[in-house]
């Protein structure tokens, strides 16, 4: 009953919002802020400039939100605004290189695993970051929706305007890089 609640207080903020109530739209911008930001650095690698996009993405949001048809969740429809405006700014920015993700991003490790394994997976996490650091953008664009995000491949390639075919060569490659940069490492250590 309280999950009934909940959902019948969203749609309500969300019907406010499309009516043009701005703290209405407030509320589900603290609602999905977080969500927007995490998608944005994924895939730009780049703190400020994820902070720009999620930005650029909520007042995007705000000028379709009477548009806003509800036929997706209001949450994809904003990572569908956000993998857009991150798409259009890194194509402006032509960035190359990627920085690094920030370690205060990281999954929070449950509190019953023993302290050994925490930071093997901790380690384990960070080797990932890097390796998916190095990926070429476009790669690392598809393999964070489709590996993270579960985007379907059609999905991927009409946000990214390419073909499913592209999408899934991109992907196949990111992931190949990822392996072989990590089995490359793994090798190293021994």
């Amino acid at each position: 009953m309280d999950q009934e609640r909940v959902r019948a207080e969203y749609g309500e903020i969300l019907s406010r919002a499309r009516q043009g109530d701005q703290a209405a739209f407030s509320d589900l911008v603290r609602l999905h802020q977080d969500e927007v930001y995490t998608l944005a650095l994924r895939l730009v690698a780049d703190r400020e400039l994820a902070a720009d996009i999620s930005q650029e993405a909520f007042v995007r949001a705000w000028r379709a939100l009477p548009n806003f048809r509800g036929d997706a969740k209001f949450s994809t429809w904003m990572h569908r605004i956000t993998v857009n405006v991150a798409w259009t700014q890194s194509r402006k920015q032509h960035r190359h290189r990627a920085d690094p993700i920030d370690e205060s991003f990281v999954e929070p490790v449950a509190e019953t695993i023993s302290p050994e394994r925490a930071a093997e997976s901790a380690d384990i996490q960070g080797r990932l970051r890097d390796a998916l650091n190095d990926l070429p953008e476009s790669a690392r664009t598809v393999v964070v929706l489709k590996d993270i995000y579960g985007w379907a491949h059609k999905e991927i390639a009409e946000h990214l305007d390419i073909s499913v075919t592209a999408a899934k060569v991109r992907l196949h490659r990111g992931r190949k890089q990822l392996r072989d940069s990590l089995w490359s490492e793994m090798e190293a250590r021994e």
